[in-house]
């Protein structure tokens, strides 16, 4: 018997095992809170299984704790939750359950503790550790998940057919799971999600995007997305990228694989930040390659553009994954915009406007920028790898010391297209429009310092050349 008691450190399973006692029903600690529990890994969130009334369990513990505690209660499954300092407790009644074809919500009846059990999606999150007062502390494990984890194996209880049929996001979860924790998916488990990857239709887009999000945000998401391409899924919730995949060849001149390119990109971003929208970013980079690609007789393989349509491609991408549509989509489509820029600059000579432009396109977006093209060097030659990256550290700097001198990120013109009207006492108008972009290009270009007088006087000598003449006050 594996004895757990000496882990439970946390003063609320005392309360619980009392709790339990005094309603005479049998509790257990279940699912990913004892998982991580074994990895030694940080949960906030723990499930409370019981054979009898889960709602009752937490209204009584609710109760014991402090009669001030709110509770949140299901009725219809038999649920209840609340929060405890900075943990997230459910409660729920032992169940079994069966599904229609059509839908991942089951029909749920009382069940026992191994019904329960059978009911997991897999082995190393169907143990259970005993609140009774005469086997606290036990593990119960009856489908070997202690020995799944050491071993780093997801699995399913049961058949894995009947199990991802049932609920087709579990398919999502076995792949997420196995790129949190570094595992590998069993053989049987990893064939069945093949079979049944159709199943995933019937998911709804916000539920499968979120698993996705938590494999982007993995140690190593590349893991995640080599499965799922390897099984089918990718093309089937994302289908753009499933397209990337692949190398045509023409006069003995192939081009890369943009696919694996870009999980290489990927997984290098991790590196340097845990943004899930810069991380987006990385993978959606070059997902306009494919519409993009041409083979052109003396150079090559060309993706002419491929920045700009990928970055039209964005929203609508964001649209069908369900992912929001404002200031983080907006991000990554400026990021697949910009992400070739920066590597024209990693050349020797480079001119203050060039940097200037680049400084008033990226915003206080520069840094992430910078971070994605980094990312972006994915060559197998260390010493050229080390090359472009020095390249990119001396561009870092140009860019630090073309901001220090002429204050160009987010920088608005000097002078307003208000101030230009009242000026020439003129309204709203092309002339405004033209004076104000070409004021805007001098400063880029250096011909003028970002600085009012300098502005106005440009202001009036345009006015000048365009006919305009200053309004009498």
């Amino acid at each position: 018997m594996t004895d757990l008691a000496d882990k439970l450190t946390h003063p609320i399973f005392e309360v619980i095992s009392d709790v339990s006692a005094k309603l005479n029903v049998e509790t257990y600690v279940v699912g990913g809170f004892v998982r991580d529990l074994l990895l030694r890994r940080p949960c906030k969130d723990i499930d409370f299984v019981c054979v009898g009334s889960g709602i009752e369990l937490a209204q009584a513990a609710a109760r014991k704790i402090d009669p001030r505690v709110h509770v949140n209660f299901f009725k219809n499954f038999g649920t209840a939750h609340f929060n405890y300092e900075d943990y997230d407790l459910e409660f729920v009644g032992a169940r079994k359950e069966s599904y229609n074809r059509d839908s991942r919500k089951p029909i749920v009846e009382e069940g026992t503790l191994q019904d329960d059990q059978n009911r997991r999606d897999f082995t190393i999150n169907a143990m259970a550790i005993s609140l009774g007062k005469n086997n606290y502390g036990e593990l119960l494990a009856p489908f070997n998940g202690l020995e799944d984890l050491d071993n780093g194996i997801i699995r399913t209880p049961l058949d894995p057919d009947i199990t991802f049929s049932d609920d087709p996001l579990r398919m999502m979860r076995a792949i997420r799971f196995a790129t949190q924790l570094n595992f590998y998916i069993e053989a049987k488990t990893l064939e069945a999600i093949t079979r049944n990857k159709e199943r995933i239709k019937i998911i709804s887009q916000e539920r499968i995007t979120d698993e996705l999000n938590k494999i982007i945000l993995a140690k190593k998401p590349s893991t995640g997305f080599r499965l799922l391409e390897e099984t089918g899924l990718l093309a089937l919730i994302l289908p753009e990228m499933q397209k990337l995949k692949g190398v045509e060849t023409v006069d003995d001149k192939s081009h890369k694989d943009n696919f694996y390119h870009t999980l290489q990109v990927l997984d290098n971003i991790t590196f340097s930040t845990n943004d899930l929208w810069l991380r987006w970013a990385a993978i959606l980079h070059d997902i306009a390659k494919p519409v993009t690609k041409r083979f052109e007789d003396g150079v090559g393989w060309t993706f002419h553009g491929h920045e700009v349509v990928g970055s039209k491609w964005v929203p609508r991408i964001f649209k069908n994954m369900k992912l929001p549509l404002g200031p983080e989509m907006k991000f990554v489509q400026k990021m697949v915009y910009l992400h070739l820029r920066p590597i024209a600059l990693t050349k020797e000579e480079i001119s203050d406007s060039a940097l200037r432009r680049l400084l008033f396109e990226a915003g206080d977006d520069i840094d992430s920028l910078m971070k994605l093209c980094e990312a972006d060097i994915t060559s197998k030659n260390k010493t050229k790898v080390n090359r472009y990256l020095q390249r990119f550290e001396n561009v870092r700097q140009k860019l630090k010391d073309v901001e220090e001198r002429d204050s160009i990120r987010n920088f608005q013109p000097p002078v307003s297209g208000e101030l230009i009207m009242q000026t020439f006492g003129i309204g709203p108008s092309k002339e405004v429009g033209v004076i104000k972009d070409k004021i805007k290009e001098a400063i880029l270009d250096g011909e003028i310092r970002n600085d009012y007088e300098e502005a106005h006087a440009m202001m009036l000598k345009l006015g000048a050349e365009l006919g305009l003449t200053i309004a009498a006050k």
